[in-house]
């Protein structure tokens, strides 16, 4: 059967590709191993938001409950409850995809994908051929999977990454999370919220490796505060196990001596790396460089008619900026005048608590690319919302170059700070400087204000501080 197009993998990236394909009456597949949404909806993005969001739940009844009227004595975690609810939130999601591919006349294929020459894919079940298709344009998709530590086997029993971290039939009591990615943050703060006692390892000097100091320090500070112990600029050099005690041994080398550290389960969150190894790269010849696939602006591989978005090349690993290029990817197949992605105006997210998110350089990156900026900060203890709400934990940075008034970066630690940095990605955007910004009025009393009084405090213009 031939398809002007075929997508390799169903997550925020394939299944994007495939409906936008179908809009603009392209006759499309899309092929799927597992479930469909891929990573992001089954494992990834969507299931550990539930649970995170359980977490907070239940730590704002232990810190406010009363200070809100709420007894909160004899509290009980339900465990089972708390998985059960996230995996209903994957299900209901997967069911609203089925339909769009339905609704979109897409053709779901499930299995391996294999590329060939010739625009061709063979498709695999049970390691046996069961069908080949052709196509004018072939996307690749595939998404990522967990970087792991090849000097120790991952067993996803006692070592394992994050898909079994979402299965776990019972809480553990200790847990080592090797990588301070947003990954890691994420599960550090959801176990220990349920109970587990949780000690974080980074290779490192901060947590947050990639994030701006300020906020990295912040999120230190607020995590040494709550009890989840952060070794920094170290690594492991061995595991062992006690079969007697059922836990895992770690030797693990700081910066200053070497530390035995013991945990029922160990956590890699060291990141992802592309999901390519199996799928015939090299039988048809698409090239590859550091583990990702090469493509040009356009998403188009060194094959004609072969194309790659997502993890699978070297853009931000984000669900967000998947299903970006996916859309640009197939509307430069039609022809059509798409704006290209800014990869400096990407957000990103982290959705512990506090929560974390960014877009654009961070102050040592201005540095670096020869700005002279202006840096202004407001605290959330500082705003009359987050007081009323009893949650001032954090701030917003926010850098702008000192010449042009560029709108260089921001960056924010708090509560429900992932839903304000959309405001800055448009600002950015649009290329507002802080003339145009300070002439905006944002409601009061509302966490957004915390954006405007940084940026007058950058300028001397601070109100409240």
């Amino acid at each position: 059967m031939h398809f002007d197009v075929i997508v390799l993998g169903s997550g925020p990236g394939g299944y994007v590709a495939s409906i936008r394909a179908a809009q603009l009456g392209m006759k499309t597949a899309i092929v799927e191993k597992e479930s469909m949404g891929g990573v992001c909806l089954n494992w990834g993005c969507i299931p550990t938001k539930s649970l995170l969001n359980s977490a907070k739940f239940l730590q704002s009844i232990k810190k406010n409950g009363e200070l809100f009227g709420i007894k909160n004595e004899n509290i009980e975690i339900d465990y089972s409850k708390v998985l059960s609810k996230s995996r209903n939130i994957v299900d209901q999601i997967k069911k609203g995809i089925s339909f769009l591919m339905k609704k979109n006349g897409i053709h779901v294929i499930h299995g391996n994908a294999k590329l060939k020459k010739r625009k061709k894919i063979e498709v695999i079940q049970n390691e046996k051929s069961i069908a080949e298709y052709s196509g004018t344009h072939i996307i690749i998709a595939t998404g990522a999977v967990p970087k792991v530590d090849k000097k120790f086997q991952c067993d996803e029993k006692k070592i394992i990454t994050y898909r079994k971290a979402l299965s776990f039939s019972s809480l553990p009591k200790k847990m080592i999370i090797v990588g301070s990615g947003s990954i890691g943050i994420e599960f550090a703060y959801f176990y220990h919220s349920m109970g587990t006692k949780v000690t974080i390892i980074e290779i490192c000097s901060k947590l947050f490796p990639n994030g701006d100091n300020d906020i990295s320090d912040y999120l230190k500070s607020s995590f040494d505060k709550i009890g989840i112990k952060n070794y920094l600029s170290s690594n492991i050099n061995k595991i062992t196990y006690n079969h007697e005690n059922n836990e895992v041994i770690v030797d693990i080398k700081t910066s200053l001596k070497n530390i035995i550290l013991k945990a029922d389960i160990i956590l890699y969150a060291m990141g992802v790396i592309p999901n390519i190894q199996y799928i015939g790269l090299k039988d048809i010849g698409i090239q590859t460089e550091k583990g990702f696939i090469v493509v040009d602006e356009n998403y188009r591989t060194n094959i004609d008619g072969y194309y790659a978005i997502g993890d699978v090349i070297s853009t931000p690993s984000l669900a967000h900026v998947a299903s970006h290029e996916a859309i640009n990817c197939i509307e430069n197949i039609k022809s059509l005048n798409c704006q290209k992605i800014d990869y400096n105006n990407v957000p990103k997210c982290v959705y512990s608590l506090p929560e974390i998110a960014s877009v654009g350089y961070t102050e040592k990156e201005s540095k670096e690319n020869g700005f002279q900026i202006k840096i202004g900060k407001f605290p959330f203890s500082a705003l009359g919302r987050a007081i009323s709400d009893e949650n001032t934990d954090g701030f917003v940075k926010v850098i702008f170059d000192n010449k042009y008034d560029e709108w260089l970066g921001c960056h924010m630690i708090g509560n429900h700070v992932t839903d304000l940095i959309p405001e800055v990605v448009i600002a950015r955007k649009l290329e507002a400087t802080n003339y145009e910004i300070l002439g905006t009025i944002h409601p009061h009393p509302s966490l957004s204000e915390a954006i405007i009084e940084s940026i007058a405090n950058a300028y001397g213009k601070a109100i409240h501080l």
